[in-house]
């Protein structure tokens, strides 16, 4: 067993104390003159540090926390005596009182109790590690007489010299003291403004980050040597909480531990156990009786309540509070919601029209007319009968609803709103970058992540067992070649088994049609089609909710395996690999009802068969699209209803009643600890780590597909998507402010790869929904029969020209029905939905011209509709400019003031310096007309004037 050097300074009357106190500084090689770290001896905490707020002298204030664990030996529950110090003033002040927890074990020989070597080696590597941040300027103070047992907490402070100093580093653009004028609208715009300011008024947010500003300051990058230039009367307020934990976070990842014989930074720490977490505080309770005012109870008051649903997003306090990529996921979360709005509006006038013109519908009134007398194919063979057209008039009439003409001018509506979304979100962007201040802000290379360095570590010291001379290694594509042939296989596995699973549920269905066809009662076989869609369809949800979760962790995994370098790519890549994964899961299953349903199906007497005894399905007579919209329906909603919103709030909550129920066991064993009010870094412990933004920008991205890339067969997508969003927003906002802990603010002027992929969708949607309109729908037939063959120009005869005709004497053996009298009469010619020739022609059950003709047009529609509306997105993407001409003009004028400022500073420079040439040439003429004593006081006094320092 190691034993550090370090605390071989202890008298050796001491030598029987297993328990050494941390304040001892000297005996752990701490440098007292840098940073002094104390240790909490104080069982109840003292109100001066707001409970875990600041240290326990109330004045310094925790930035970060580390956490970790520790195991308490017996020896721990005896008297420890002070170890004697030199230094008076970082000596306990307790003697003989219990130490339980309060200092770092060491092994004395036999006298010790065995003690694991691997939580040995953890101790001393945080030795090591807070020794460095010491050295580093950050101040430490530890607790480890807290609730939770076994777990002890370094609370860190950064002090102003430690702050200014990696502001500058970090480029940290200030608020100056240069103050300017925003540019106001005048005449009608500024009375148009005020009008909407007075209507929109209830719905702000009481905050006052969130009122309009006509004055704003100048920013600059940070730098010591430029302090003069801002506002430092409050040291404590001007760097805000957000940008204090931000600092420390770039500390601990800089700062590096070398016991473990290569460098580990905080993230490596975290991955190896050394510590078990690391977070920054709340600023306070956002409930509860004499709480102090703060952001968290602000946000949680005016934003992460389901009760102010209807008001605006405080996205300045989010931004302030949470840091900028967060603020900018709620401001595109915000933006999307009320673009909605409008999409939803339009979604509903086109539900409503083909609800208006149900009656007026032409073909479905001729399906559902008795008189018309149009006997049907059997669905099945042997147990299927022949049935009547009539008997799908609900189906027809409901087709109705989202199979009519407007439903193409909807496409093409949503195709240009999603193209004006984007411009929309890309100007609000640029809006918020220079509200922000960071328009010249450039993301710079991260750290490596931990993983990377263990590869890293591994790759050296094989070249070194090999005698190798070892430059600076890295990761090369050989290296990880292995990962992306697993990549790659798995991949294929994963959509392979999604396709498989699709393929299982059409068995399904199939088969399950042709049991129900069985069934003896009347009402079981006339709701076949109903049952069998609405049962696969919840078989789907289910499968895709499962496979969901089962997939994110897969991507996650083959991400690992690749052992990306930095936490940016790592991201990037999982969020392609989980987003191709769940894509196909979610869309496949629509993309077969879409465009492969009904298409191989063959015809009677030659049907097509899956594994010799099913049938391929068939559409109904009214076509695929009602299905399809059923289909579409069930799993947006489901997915909504299920994963983004039960799950989000059940799980959250069955882990935090977990939690309370081993907590409230641990305090059954201690009732003194349990009457202690808990500190605030305990109580930020118990809250679920940050995972990142990917689960909410994943679930997002997945129905902004479902809103756009099917909408021509269900209008009131984005009307649910809509809905959906105003309980989203709340439900995120409060999962953020009460069930997370607070995440290290992050730095960033965009959504990143988010943006590519949302342009992707919308790319994709104009196709789809070309495909859909012209291949799913019967708008394009109706269209051909209403201008080459209706004789009248109207729609009368269109069923009957979409019916092909079939004698049943050419059915195949042993597939013809088994009751051939079912309806009552011998049936001689049946219909099913084709274009072929009738049994009485030459070519009897061939492809007819009129196939020919309608697929000539669907290919012109598809051809036509892309180009168009690719064209019109093009153009709306074109007409509207990416940067807001006001926010170009603010932009220019801060940088004119930016050098105006710098030109005076010169100026006065220069001034000063003629002032004191003046000064040195009249004392030097003085001096020359006076004694030769006074001279020589002269020159002295002369000297002096130019070794003063001139501060500007």
């Amino acid at each position: 067993m190691r034993v550090n050097k370090k605390y071989s300074c202890l008298p050796a009357e001491e030598k029987g104390i297993h328990i050494i106190n941390i304040r001892a500084i000297e005996d752990i090689g701490y440098d007292q003159h840098e940073s002094t770290l104390l240790n909490s001896l104080s069982k109840n905490p003292d109100a001066d540090c707001k409970y875990g707020l600041y240290f326990r002298d109330g004045k310094r204030k925790v930035d970060y926390i580390l956490v970790y664990h520790y195991k308490k030996s017996s020896a721990g529950k005896t008297l420890a005596r002070r170890a004697q110090q030199n230094d008076a003033s970082v000596r306990s002040t307790k003697q003989d009182q219990p130490l339980p927890g309060k200092g770092v074990q060491l092994e004395m020989g036999d006298s010790e109790p065995h003690m694991d070597y691997h939580e040995d080696d953890k101790r001393f590597r945080r030795e090591e590690y807070e020794g460095n941040l010491v050295e580093a300027g950050l101040e430490l103070e530890r607790d480890e007489d807290t609730k939770i047992h076994g777990i002890g907490f370094v609370k860190i402070h950064a002090p102003w010299n430690v702050l200014c100093r990696e502001a500058e580093f970090l480029k940290l653009k200030m608020p100056t003291k240069k103050m300017y004028q925003i540019n106001q609208t005048h005449g009608l715009l500024k009375k148009i403004n005020s009008v909407i300011q007075k209507i929109t008024e209830p719905i702000q947010p009481k905050v006052a980050e969130h009122k309009p500003q006509t004055v704003k300051r100048l920013s600059y990058p940070f730098s010591r040597e430029k302090q003069h230039l801002f506002d430092l009367s409050d040291k404590d307020s001007f760097f805000d909480s957000k940008t204090r934990s931000t600092i420390v976070y770039e500390i601990l990842k800089r700062t590096t531990c070398t016991k473990a014989k290569y460098s580990m930074g905080i993230t490596s720490l975290l991955a190896n156990g050394v510590y078990s977490a690391a977070y920054p505080l709340h600023d306070g309770d956002y409930e509860g009786e004499n709480v102090e005012p703060n952001d968290r109870k602000l946000l949680c008051e005016e934003w992460a309540s389901y009760g102010v649903f209807y008001k605006y997003q405080p996205i300045d306090l989010v931004r302030k509070y949470f840091g900028e990529k967060i603020g900018l996921y709620f401001a595109w979360l915000g933006v999307y919601t009320q673009m909605l709005i409008p999409a939803s509006v339009v979604g509903i006038i086109v539900f409503l029209y083909g609800c208006a013109t149900v009656d007026e519908n032409i073909p479905s009134m001729e399906m559902c007319d008795q008189r018309n007398n149009i006997t049907m194919c059997p669905l099945c063979d042997k147990t299927c009968s022949y049935w009547k057209m009539s008997s799908a008039c609900a189906t027809a009439r409901a087709s109705h609803l989202f199979d009519n003409p407007a439903t193409v001018f909807f496409s093409v509506f949503m195709a240009l709103w999603a193209a004006t979304f984007m411009e929309h979100w890309k100007r609000k962007q640029m809006r918020l970058n220079y509200r922000w201040d960071l328009t010249g802000f450039e993301e710079e290379e991260d750290h490596p992540r931990a993983e990377y360095e263990a590869k890293v570590l591994e790759k050296s010291l094989r070249k070194e067992h090999k005698h190798k001379e070892t430059d600076k290694e890295k990761l090369t594509w050989k290296d990880r070649f292995p990962a992306y042939l697993t990549n790659f296989v798995g991949i294929i596995f994963m959509v392979g088994l999604t396709f498989a699973i699709v393929f299982g549920v059409i068995i399904y269905r199939i088969s399950t049609a042709a049991a129900l066809a069985i069934s003896s009662t009347p009402s079981g076989r006339s709701s076949v089609r109903v049952t069998v869609t609405a049962t696969a369809v919840i078989i789907n949800l289910v499968v895709i909710i499962i496979l969901d979760e089962v997939y994110g962790c897969i991507a996650r995994w083959l991400t690992q395996i690749e052992v990306p370098k930095t936490d940016k790519n790592f991201e990037e890549r999982l969020i392609f690999k989980a987003f191709l994964l769940k894509f196909v899961n979610a869309y496949t299953p629509i993309f077969y009802v879409a465009f492969f349903k009904g298409r191989f199906v063959g015809r009677p007497g030659d049907y097509v068969y899956i594994f010799h005894s099913f049938r391929m399905e068939e559409c109904a007579p009214g076509g695929c699209l009602m299905e399809l919209c059923i289909q579409l329906s069930i799993i947006m909603l489901g997915k909504q209803l299920i994963q983004n919103n039960l799950f989000e709030i059940g799980i959250p909550k069955m882990k935090k009643f977990i939690r309370y129920l081993k907590l409230k066991r641990r305090r059954s064993l201690d009732h003194e600890e349990h009457m202690k009010k808990k500190q605030r870094y305990e109580v930020d412990y118990n809250l679920e780590p940050f995972a990142g933004l990917t689960p909410e920008y994943m679930e997002m991205i997945i129905q902004f597909g479902f809103v756009t890339l099917f909408v021509a067969s269900f209008p009131l997508a984005p009307l649910f998507a809509l809905l959906n969003n105003i309980i989203e927003i709340r439900l995120d906002a409060k999962k953020f402010v009460t069930e997370l802990r607070r995440p290290v603010a992050v730095r960033a002027k965009d959504i990143g790869i988010w943006y590519n992929i949302l342009r992707g969708i919308g790319k994709l949607a104009v196709i789809i929904n070309a495909f859909v309109i012209s291949f799913t729908s019967d708008f394009i037939p109706r269209l051909v029969y209403l201008y080459m063959y209706s004789e009248n120009g109207t729609m009368h005869g269109f069923v009957n020209h979409t019916l092909s005709s079939f004698n049943v004497s050419d059915f195949q053996a042993g597939t013809a029905p088994n009751d051939p009298m079912d309806l009552g009469y011998e049936v001689q010619i049946c219909r099913y939905k084709d274009y072929r020739e009738p049994p009485w022609s030459e070519n009897k059950y061939d492809i007819s011209k009129d196939f020919w003709a309608v697929l000539a047009a669907r290919l012109a529609f598809v051809i036509v509709f892309q180009n168009l509306v690719m064209f019109m997105s093009e153009f709306v993407d074109w007409i509207i400019p990416d940067i807001p001409k006001d926010i170009s003009q603010q932009i220019h004028k801060e940088k004119v003031l930016m050098v105006e400022v710098f030109m005076r500073e010169e100026q006065g420079k220069l001034q000063m310096l003629e002032t004191w040439k003046d000064k040195d040439k009249r004392k030097g003429e003085n001096c020359n007309n006076h004694s030769p004593r006074l001279s020589r006081s002269c020159s002295g006094s002369l000297s002096s004037c130019h070794s003063y320092p001139l501060d500007v």
